[in-house]
């Protein structure tokens, strides 16, 4: 393929009725039935609204009921088949599409007609956000100017290649600016809000190889900011805005370990900057969903879940994994216009299915599954930088043997503990400790261990069977930020609650997984069979039985409210429904 010259950048460097809403349209979810039936207006101002519209009007709980309703954020009127409790996948038929709304002044982001239009002000009510909460925590001066600084993501090449991957933007970027371009640059000034976005200069050339090329203001409109310069600018310009201080992001990632780096450009030693203000406050955003964001995880959860359940109903034994994880791939980005995952997909069969993070490199999803084989699937896609993360445990000829069934429902349980007691006030350290106690005491009854169940956690036999912690904050990243920032509960030492991404209390507007799961994983049953204090809880002869069983784990991503979870996650979870799901 011939590419032009590269062009340096500044930077080379349920079903179950207790976690599922009833009150929102089936096929995207849309606004709370009712919510607007009082509504007279041509447009609806209410945030975060899907495709199917921003007003909902007089819509009601219906099955298989036909709507037709005109989309204002995306100018589509589209036609729905709506299905009671969202059973029925992403078909919306829409009429035509248009990238900016009846109001020519809202701009969107969206991959195509039938999928979900996500606004600009969803970009800039997280600037304010952010600006709203630096203003809080920081008496900054009535003279002073702060401007926060960030740089977006620069393309990466495949090594000495010309050949570029594809582009990911950085999270914290989009979380502000929503820009999919790289080489970027955003500043937001605190005390007006007003937000400028740089981008890079391209010569005229690059109109032939990438297109027709945007102006700065195309940029604007594009992204509904205040004012667009070229990058090559930015050093002029900042001078001009007189900052008293540049608030550049750098602080760790709780997960990854590495540290998020500060924006950089020629000159920026002439401006006094500051790189510890910026990062605990804009992580700690990032924690709590707005409306709008809500939405769009909302959406991608859908698409994800739709996507599972196309998997199952294709799975039959002598596929290879890779197979699962091509239809997930086809089906999250030809429905659902989710052209990138959040992650490496996990597509483990038989004993494949305990290796926690399979699908890597050495080991990509390449096995023949075999008849009777337990398949538990990892996977998540993402949609304008927001992530899914979603895990479906099932027999690959779609019926469950009687051990199966037993490892299966103690996870499930574990699962369903967790969902009926999260709630906004819950310490996440006791969800995790309830999960597992509950699988315990499930593999105890189907004699595979004996004993008390508080001796066996106080043991840290937990940790043998899931040596993961319950879940992880999602977002815009699949492990999203803010596990263990400044004045959060410290990371545990303890066996098994050590390996929780997070320790935190739990706040309505916080968007976690949830994901026991049960593993015989060779080394640690070894592990365990080693050491008395664990051993004698062991049924050596019924788990011995278990050693090429593989694992289960089963994984929704939920809304945490102030009264319980909104579970986002639409796919048959018991042995019943998946039975039920993979004959049809």
């Amino acid at each position: 393929m011939e590419r032009p010259h590269r062009v340096p950048t500044h930077r080379q460097c349920n079903f179950n009725a207790h976690t599922q809403r009833e009150d929102r349209c089936a096929p995207l979810g849309c606004a709370p039935i009712g919510a607007m039936d009082s509504c007279n207006s041509a447009v609806c101002t209410r945030k975060g609204s899907v495709v199917c519209g921003n007003c909902v009007g007089c819509c009601e709980r219906a099955e298989n009921r036909s709507i037709t309703k005109f989309n204002w954020l995306s100018g589509l009127q589209t036609h729905y088949i709506v299905n009671h409790i969202s059973s029925q996948p992403l078909t919306p038929h829409c009429h035509r599409r248009n990238a900016r709304t009846a109001d020519a002044r809202m701009a969107v982001f969206q991959m195509g007609s039938h999928t979900h239009a996500i606004s600009m002000t969803l970009y800039r009510d997280n600037r304010m956000k952010v600006v709203n909460e630096l203003q809080r925590a920081h008496n900054f001066g009535a003279d002073s100017k702060p401007v926060i600084l960030l740089q977006g993501g620069d393309n990466i090449s495949h090594y000495d290649t010309d050949v570029d991957y594809v582009f990911r933007q950085e999270s914290y970027f989009t979380y502000l600016f929503g820009v999919t371009e790289p080489g970027c640059y955003g500043t937001v000034e605190i005390k007006t809000g007003r937000a400028t976005l740089y981008v890079p200069r391209l010569p005229e050339e690059y109109a032939v190889w990438m297109g027709p090329l945007l102006g700065l203001e195309d940029f604007k409109k594009k992204y509904e900011v205040d004012t667009v310069h070229y990058v090559d600018e930015i050093s002029k310009r900042l001078s001009d805005v007189e900052p008293s201080v540049l608030l550049l992001l750098s602080g760790p990632n709780s997960d990854s370990g590495s540290v998020a780096k500060p924006a950089y450009f020629k000159g920026i030693e002439s401006f006094v900057a500051d790189s510890d203000i910026l990062f605990p406050v804009i992580a700690e955003c990032r924690v709590i969903k707005s409306p709008a964001e809500i939405e769009v995880l909302r959406y991608v959860a859908r698409v994800s879940s739709d996507a599972h359940k196309a998997v199952m109903k294709a799975m039959k034994p002598g596929m290879h994994e890779y197979q699962a994880e091509a239809e997930f791939l086809r089906h999250s980005y030809a429905v659902g216009g989710c052209r990138h995952v959040s992650y490496t997909c996990i597509c483990g069969a038989g004993t494949n299915s305990a290796i926690l993070h399979y699908g890597h490199a050495g080991s990509p999803n390449d096995c023949a599954i075999q008849d009777g084989a337990m398949c538990l699937f990892d996977m998540g896609a993402n949609y304008g930088g927001y992530a899914a993360d979603i895990t479906c445990s099932f027999p690959a000829n779609g019926k469950f043997t009687a051990d199966q069934r037993l490892v299966y429902n103690a996870v499930l349980a574990a699962r369903d503990a967790v969902c009926g007691a999260a709630r906004e006030g819950v310490s996440w350290v006791d969800m995790h400790l309830l999960a597992n106690r509950v699988m315990l005491e499930e593999l105890r009854k189907g004699q595979l261990l004996q004993g008390d169940v508080d001796e066996m956690m106080e043991a840290g036999l937990n940790a043998i069977f899931q040596p993961h912690g319950l879940g992880h904050f999602l977002g815009l990243d699949v492990h999203d930020v803010g596990g263990y920032l400044p004045g959060c509960p410290e990371r545990s030492s303890k066996a098994g609650v050590n390996r929780l991404r997070t320790a935190r209390t739990l706040k309505a507007g916080m968007y976690l997984t949830i994901e026991p799961g049960c593993y015989f994983i060779e080394p640690l049953l070894n592990k365990a069979y080693a050491d008395p204090s664990l051993s004698k809880f062991l049924v050596k002869e019924n788990l011995d039985r278990f050693r090429n069983f593989g694992g289960v784990r089963i994984e929704d991503d939920v809304l945490i409210t102030k009264t319980g979870i909104e579970n986002f996650t639409l796919v048959p979870r018991t042995v019943d429904e998946i039975e039920a799901w993979m004959a049809k």
